[in-house]
C-alpha cells in the first residue's frame, strides 16, 4: 500500500515541509537584476568614455604634428603660388605682344608711289594715348579706333585721286593680321583754301598749315587700320570691336570738293 502522510502541510518538518513562495520573492529577485544590468551599463559606458577620451587625446597629438610640419612647409609654399602667379604674367604678357616693327616693314612696302602720309599713330588699345607731334594734330580716326579693342593703325596722308586712296585700302589689306580698313574721310580741297597753284605752292603751304592737297585733284584721308584677330592684353574694360559692313567707294570729280562718309572694309 502507499503511504499516506496526515499531518497538515504547514505543521510538517524536514525535507517533506513545502517550499514558501509568495509575491517578495519575485520582487527582490526583479531589484537585484535590475541592479546588475545597471552597474554592467555603467561599466561599459564608463569603458567607452575612457576609449573616447583617449582617441580624442590620440588626434590631438596627431593635429600638432601636422600642423608644426604645414609650417615648415608654408614658405614653400608661398614660393610656389607666387612662381605660378610670375609665370601667368610674363605668359601673358608674352601673348599680347605685337609686332609693330613688322607692321612698319610691311607698310613701308605697301604704300603705293600715288599716296604719302603726313601722320602715323600705332596704338595697341583705345585706351591707349599717344601726344601726335604730326602735322595732321589729333587723329582724327578716333571714332573708329574706339571701336577697335586690339592693335590699329592711323594714317593721315593724301593721294593723288579718290581713287588713289580706294588702291591705298586694297594695298593695306596684304600686310599680314589686317582684318579691316576703315576709311575715317577722303576728301577735296575747299574751292576757296587757296589750293591748286599751278607752281604747287599754294597759300595752305606758305602758311605752315599741314594740309597737304597743294593741288585741287589731291585728296587729303584718313584711315584706320585694324588688327583684330592679334591677341589683346588683358583689361577689365576694353570691349571687343564689333567689324563694320563694307561699303563700296565711290571716285567724286576731281574738280569739285567731297567727302566721303566713314566706312570699313573687310580684310
Amino acid at each position: 500500500m502507499r503511504p499516506v502522510n496526515l499531518i497538515p502541510a504547514e505543521e510538517r518538518r524536514g525535507e517533506h515541509r513545502p517550499m514558501r513562495s509568495g509575491p517578495v520573492v519575485y520582487i527582490v529577485l526583479g531589484a537585484l537584476v535590475a541592479v546588475l544590468v545597471g552597474v554592467t551599463a555603467l561599466v561599459l559606458t564608463g569603458n567607452q568614455i575612457s576609449e573616447s577620451k583617449s582617441e580624442v587625446a590620440r588626434l590631438h597629438r596627431e593635429d600638432a604634428v601636422a600642423s608644426a610640419r604645414a609650417q615648415r612647409l608654408a614658405a614653400y609654399t608661398s614660393f610656389r603660388s607666387l612662381s605660378e602667379q610670375r609665370v601667368a604674367t610674363v605668359t601673358s604678357l608674352a601673348d599680347s605682344r605685337f609686332d609693330w616693327e613688322r607692321v612698319m616693314r610691311e607698310l613701308s612696302r605697301v604704300i603705293p608711289p600715288y599716296a604719302w602720309l603726313t601722320g602715323l599713330t600705332a596704338t595697341a588699345s583705345p585706351e591707349a594715348s599717344v601726344g601726335s607731334e604730326s602735322g595732321g594734330g589729333e587723329s582724327s580716326g578716333a571714332g573708329l579706333r574706339s571701336s577697335i579693342a586690339g592693335p590699329a593703325l592711323e594714317l593721315e596722308g593724301c593721294a593723288l585721286t579718290h581713287n588713289g586712296v580706294a588702291g591705298l585700302v586694297l594695298a593695306l589689306k596684304d600686310i599680314d593680321g589686317v582684318t579691316r580698313v576703315g576709311v575715317e574721310s577722303s576728301a577735296l580741297p575747299e574751292p576757296n583754301s587757296g589750293a591748286g597753284a599751278a607752281t604747287g605752292t599754294g597759300s595752305a603751304s606758305e602758311s605752315g598749315s599741314s594740309d597737304c592737297r597743294t593741288l585741287g585733284f589731291i585728296t587729303e584721308f584718313h584711315l584706320v587700320v585694324a588688327f583684330d584677330a592679334a591677341p589683346v592684353a588683358p583689361s577689365g574694360e576694353g570691349e571687343e570691336a564689333a567689324p563694320a559692313e563694307a561699303a563700296p567707294a565711290e571716285p567724286a570729280p576731281e574738280s569739285s570738293t567731297a567727302e566721303s562718309t566713314p566706312t570699313s572694309s573687310e580684310g
